[in-house]
């Protein structure tokens, strides 16, 4: 199965509560954190909901 990293470049600060929770739920805590994930659907919804905070890339 194939991996991505996950990266927040920007700042929850100001979003609403539901974009902020789904950034801590894909196991961000900070800016600039970086987190590898399985690539499933249900990462990929998480990351199309906030796509905007992030920098994904694949890894393999």
């Amino acid at each position: 199965m194939s991996k991505l990293k996950i990266k927040q470049v920007v700042s929850g600060i100001g979003k609403n509560r539901s974009q902020k929770q789904t950034v801590r739920a894909l196991g961000l805590k900070h800016l600039n954190d970086v987190v590898i994930k399985d690539d499933t659907p249900e990462i990929r919804g998480m990351i199309n909901k906030v796509s905007f905070l992030l920098k994904v890339e694949k890894v393999d």
